[in-house]
């Protein structure tokens, strides 16, 4: 069987350029070793963005409290429901993939594909495919410790396949995943335990919000245990129990979740026989064209050194099938401005450079930061409200915005359209002209001073 495109792997951004290109007449056959949707759509964004808001529509009936509202039973938490429900929604998602690939007449073929040299992918206990591109798009996956016990813990795939609520949890991690899934547990009542290798989570985030976030975190009741090792992890007599550095024992734990980072998945697909190597990390190395040094080999997504975010791989997959299928001009993604959500609780929102990243590139003298934290109108009414806080960094006698960060309710939806802006080279005096919305928290960010 010969095609102008093969793609190996079907999460969103496989999915994606599969259409595309196949939009333009192109014959593409898709290879999909897992589930429709990939990462994103079964262990990954939707069903996690689900559980959030599950947590915070339960997590809010203290604030309701605040205004009046009153239940006379408390709240409960349906988790084999809300399971079901969930699973059966991602079913359809998986339908309408599928429904889209058979629109577009892309050949969906089930089954693990390997390279099996130039142009040629052999599909386990299935064909040999020939085609004139490859295009490789298989994603990441969790990393697991080296430490005796692991495997009786649970990366972030398998949280998602829990059939009960665990009552005592413990989070080994300080990435985004980590601080997500710890806030969804204790916010729908849970007892959480953090465990950090350094001082802080978020090590590549603005400082001024992660500490905010650390903060707000231990405040509503996460034990947040720092610069902490694992060395092992055992079953106890009343749950799993781990052993950190001078012989510190903690737990007993239901669950213990590890979300120490992911790895791409770059083995045991057939690099070696085309002579394509990874860096140190594992990922593919490409340029802005998508190319990765073998010719005929593309990459996308997770597999590269991009951000490992679905809306970037989608975006780069399409604009390399328009690129190529589509005879336009290549247009590059500026991996600086890539706008990033971490939906904890509260959620944290970032576009750009952070202040030090700034001052590193532009020097001390030339940047400038404006700041804010405030109690926002919806928690005027708490005894102990929670803050939300806003920050911008300008370089120049212009005042160019090179970064934005926030951290409270709603910073996850503002963020979209500030970054439309700074993408288009908005400056603070454009800020300032722009007129603010009364009351809300969004204005903050057209009035700091």
């Amino acid at each position: 069987m010969r095609y102008d495109l093969i793609v190996l792997g079907a999460g969103s951004g496989g999915i994606a350029t599969a259409n595309r290109a196949a939009s333009y007449g192109a014959k593409v056959a898709l290879v999909a070793a897992g589930p429709l949707g990939g990462t994103c759509v079964n262990v990954g964004c939707v069903p996690k963005k689900l559980f959030w808001n599950a947590a915070h529509l339960y997590a809010n009936q203290t604030l309701a409290a605040s205004y009046g509202i009153h239940r006379e039973a408390s709240p409960a938490f349906d988790w084999a429901g809300f399971r079901q429900r969930r699973e059966a929604y991602i079913q359809r998602l998986q339908l309408r993939y599928q429904e889209g690939l058979q629109h577009n007449g892309v050949s969906l073929i089930a089954g693990y594909g390997r390279i099996a040299g130039p142009g040629r992918v052999q599909v386990q206990d299935g064909p040999l495919l020939h085609g004139e591109r490859i295009l490789i798009a298989t994603g990441a996956e969790p990393l697991w410790p080296e430490v005796p016990g692991a495997r009786l813990g649970s990366d972030s795939d398998d949280f998602f396949a829990w059939e009960e609520q665990p009552r005592r949890v413990a989070v080994i991690g300080a990435g985004y995943i980590a601080v997500e899934l710890a806030g969804v547990l204790h916010a729908l009542g849970s007892d959480v335990t953090m465990i950090l290798r350094r001082n802080h989570f978020l090590h590549d985030f603005e400082p001024f919000l992660r500490e905010g976030l650390m903060e707000a975190m231990e405040r509503q009741g996460i034990g947040i245990l720092a610069q902490r090792h694992v060395q092992r992890l055992e079953q106890g007599p009343e749950g799993l129990e781990l052993m950190l550095q001078n012989e510190q024992r903690i737990g007993p734990f239901d669950r213990v979740l590890w979300a120490i980072g992911r790895q791409p998945r770059t083995q045991d697909i057939g690099l070696e026989s085309i002579g394509l190597s990874t860096l140190p990390s594992g990922h593919l190395a490409v340029d802005e064209r998508q190319e990765t040094g073998v010719n005929g080999v593309f990459a996308i997504g997770d597999v590269t050194p991009a951000p490992a975010l679905t809306p970037v791989a989608i975006a780069a997959g399409r604009r390399w099938a328009d690129h190529v299928f589509g005879d336009r001009p290549l247009v590059p993604i500026n991996h600086q401005l890539v706008p990033t959500v971490v939906f904890s609780h509260p959620p944290l929102a970032t576009v750009g450079m952070s202040e030090e990243e700034a001052r590193e590139r532009y020097g001390e003298e030339n940047v400038k930061c404006y700041q804010s934290r405030f109690t926002p109108l919806l928690r005027a009414l708490e005894k102990d409200p929670q803050k939300t806080a806003m920050k911008l960094v300008v370089v120049g006698n212009e005042e160019k915005v090179v970064g934005l960060h926030a951290l409270g309710d709603g910073v996850d939806e503002i963020l979209q359209g500030f970054a439309v802006a700074i993408q288009m080279g908005a400056c603070k005096a454009d800020l300032d002209r722009t007129i603010a919305i009364h009351p809300t928290s969004a204005e903050e960010l057209v009035t700091l001073r």
